[in-house]
């Protein structure tokens, strides 16, 4: 346990944030299962948004929202035709 107030608080933030962060990948998550399981431009439209804040924002790496994406996309496309 930090004794510095200032680390302290900073214990805190962390904790904060990490609660957040992982409320907000699930928030993802849940958008990319739903746009799989739907497949429909709505459905994808929103799980493409939340990709792109949650890369904006850090808390999935860009990479992976692209590739999440690309693969949603051509989901997309091979049940639209």
């Amino acid at each position: 346990m930090p004794r510095i107030k200032s680390a302290k608080k900073k214990m805190r933030q962390a904790r904060a944030h990490l609660e957040h962060n992982r409320a907000q990948r699930s928030a993802i998550k849940t958008a990319v299962k739903k746009a799989r399981a739907e497949t429909n431009a709505e459905s994808v439209r929103a799980a493409m948004r939340a990709l792109d804040r949650g890369a904006s924002k850090g808390q999935i790496h860009r990479n992976t929202a692209a590739r999440k994406k690309a693969r949603l996309a051509k989901l997309l496309k091979s049940k639209t035709g």
